[in-house]
């Protein structure tokens, strides 16, 4: 016994002076990374970096209140109440927009890079905690891809969508009523300001009369986009077409019907800190392309066939720099869902429209505050609709 305590406590001093150095190397590896990368083994470079948000929202809804999830935490359209009972007034904080990044790059034998990068958030719907005590999250995968030459394999945003036409805001997405927002898996080409895409396919459906939304899962071809991106001193505009299968397999229905969609979006610089950003997108089967899925891509007739439904949206933002550390953006989007009535009933959403503005103040190079305001009505095809107004605020530290 005499013999053993000696080595055992040995062993630990050494598991913990080796625990120490590890934990040291990592640390210095991570100031090293927020600064200009690390390399490790064959690979060229490693980042690594993301960052902590605090959100913080004051909601009143006219119709009768929100109920809890994501609704709550940012905006969605269509869960504007309508048609509730009195007005409603709600306080919420999170930090689960917080996000965190690998990213790398590596040069092969072949003289050709390869990057990849995956990022998660813990926005995720399913599998969330509560807010009685631990407030505990589930991590949910926002890119996940490799590129080498040209090609991207992986999930990421759509090829449809352009990022660079969204507002400077504290909101999860900002202009959102008019957005195009999707990520998912795909494979892309990219040649010069060309992008040819296939993408994961999915197909949601308003049951014939209305009802909770259906979604089918019954595709049996990809998504198809075709994108094509200037970009000058001035800025930069995108134009993309989208072509989809809407699919519906169950029961004694077997149906498909063709979606498009067509996208004009860009971003224009009105001075070296200020600009214009815009999008307008039309399309038959848009559906869960826009605006978080607000309207559905397709309706079920008396007869168990498809009739893809149409919509446009359309968001217009306006960032101002007041000095090197103050700057506000102003903003405004909407869209207008052509739902056929006699097909889906008069409770699904018409149209929805949103007004926004903002100040942000960096407090240093990687700290900003921040206060949002927002007025938001949604309206059904009955013509009730409901209103919603929110202040948010927000403390973010990039690294």
């Amino acid at each position: 016994m005499q013999q053993i305590l000696p080595t055992q406590g040995h062993t630990s001093r050494l598991f913990i002076t080796r625990t120490a150095m590890a934990v040291a190397l990592c640390m210095a590896a991570y100031s090293q990374s927020a600064v200009a990368g690390f390399k490790v083994g064959d690979t060229t470079e490693i980042n690594i970096g993301g960052y902590v948000k605090l959100d913080a929202m004051l909601t009143d809804t006219s119709d009768g209140q929100i109920a809890t999830g994501i609704g709550r935490e940012f905006y969605v359209p269509s869960l504007t109440p309508v048609g509730g009972t009195g007005e409603s007034a709600t306080w919420d904080m999170h930090a689960r927009q917080s996000r965190f990044f690998i990213s790398s790059d590596t040069m092969l034998e072949n003289g050709k890079k390869v990057s990849g990068r995956f990022e998660f958030d813990m926005m995720a719907t399913t599998g969330t905690g509560d807010q009685r005590v631990s407030n505990g999250y589930s991590p949910e995968i926002r890119h996940a891809f490799i590129s080498y030459d040209g090609w991207l394999f992986g999930q990421t945003w759509t090829t449809f969508m352009d990022t660079n036409a969204l507002p400077d805001s504290l909101d999860f997405v900002g202009t959102t009523d008019g957005t195009v927002f999707v990520r998912q898996a795909q494979v892309r080409y990219t040649m010069g300001g060309w992008q040819f895409a296939v993408e994961n396919p999915e197909t949601t459906v308003t049951p014939n009369g209305g009802g909770t939304r259906v979604v089918t899962d019954d595709n049996s071809m990809p998504d198809l986009v075709v994108r094509y991106n200037h970009t000058a001193d001035w800025g930069g505009l995108t134009v993309s077409a989208l072509s989809r299968q809407l699919s519906m397999q169950q029961g004694l229905i077997d149906d498909s019907v063709q979606g498009y969609g067509l996208s004009f979006s860009g971003k224009i610089n009105v001075s070296k800190t200020d600009d214009i950003r815009f999008a307008v997108t039309y399309g038959d089967g848009l559906g869960r392309y826009l605006s978080l899925n607000t309207g559905n891509d397709a309706v079920l007739t008396k007869a168990g066939s498809l009739e893809a439904i149409s919509s446009v949206g359309y968001t217009l933002a306006y960032k101002h720099s007041w000095n090197d550390k103050l700057r506000s953006s102003f903003f405004y989007s909407a869209q207008q869902i052509d739902n056929p009535t006699d097909l889906t009933g008069m409770a699904q959403t018409e149209s929805t429209e949103s007004y926004s503005a903002n100040l942000i103040y960096q407090l240093a190079s990687k700290i900003s505050v921040g206060v949002e305001v927002r007025h938001a009505t949604r309206v059904l095809e009955s013509d009730l609709d409901g209103d919603l107004n929110r202040i948010q605020f927000s403390a973010k530290y990039d690294f």
